[in-house]
């Protein structure tokens, strides 16, 4: 994953396309050229059959690869803010160094270093140069400032946090309503990452986090709970409180709305 800001100081957490992704989305629009640039010099010949000599086809043959090969790919990508038909289909996408959507001119240099990196060097050389930048970009990429991103990123769904049975009763009656909210970020964090941390990273975060928490949550939990375990109270009972508050909200501004739309009429 990687992080960009913005000029407002927002983090963005982008995830750059990998090296096969790239390459099978440049697979797909050569594909995709190839039967076009088929299609185009079977329309020509059958509309000017005859008429052009050797001189006048090459340069129409000449006129048609620019067209396919430079032309047609800026113009999409332009239009399309860094899209093409294979990204569409590996959910990829080009964008600037700093997040922001590609213009003419990063599309305009990408695509004319592609004539030297991938059709003159059959993809060689974007090949190499990938292999030593993070975000595996290409040369074109490195001159215009741009990278593949990844749009279709696959969310893990989080494990939802159930209370202990040993601490129902003490989380029942605990005042957590002091627990500030970046500590309660931190905690969730915490919890849904503690799996894949070593035991000895695990077991010090979880005391800090512990004896952080235990200063706003009155009263303390039994003297042998164990800090997950209190972490783990702690987190759902704020959540079953807060969506408890939040569905009596609810029911009050439906009861209200009811009220407004049946009175004076019956």
């Amino acid at each position: 994953m990687s992080s960009v800001v913005t000029g407002e100081a927002v983090v963005l957490e982008l995830k750059p396309a990998g090296f096969a992704a790239r390459g099978l989305s440049v697979l797909i629009d050569i594909i995709a050229q190839i039967v076009l640039g088929i299609l185009l010099v079977l329309l020509i010949g059958n509309l000017f059959d005859g008429v052009f000599d050797d001189a006048l086809t090459r340069a129409l043959g000449l006129v048609v690869v620019v067209l396919l090969v430079v032309v047609l790919p800026v113009t999409v990508e332009t239009v399309t803010r860094g899209k093409s038909l294979g990204r569409l289909v590996m959910g990829l996408r080009i964008v600037r160094d700093d997040g922001g959507a590609i213009r003419f001119r990063h599309a305009f240099i990408r695509g004319m270093l592609a004539i030297l990196e991938i059709y003159l060097l059959v993809g060689s050389l974007a090949f190499l140069v990938s292999l030593f930048n993070e975000r595996s970009k290409r040369l074109g990429d490195l001159l215009a400032g741009t990278y593949a991103m990844r749009e279709r990123v696959v969310a893990r769904p989080r494990a939802v946090l159930v209370m202990p049975q040993s601490l129902e009763a003490w989380a029942a009656t605990a005042d957590i309503g002091r627990l500030p909210d970046a500590l309660g970020r931190r905690m969730s964090q915490f919890l849904a990452q503690a799996p894949r941390l070593t035991p000895s990273a695990r077991t010090t975060l979880s005391l800090d986090l512990a004896a952080e928490a235990s200063r706003h949550v009155s009263p303390a939990p039994p003297a042998d709970t164990h800090p997950e375990e209190f972490l783990r109270a702690v987190i759902a009972a704020r959540r079953d409180r807060d969506y408890t508050a939040m569905m009596r909200q609810r029911e009050r501004a439906e009861s209200t709305a009811k009220r407004i739309h049946t009175l004076p009429f019956d």
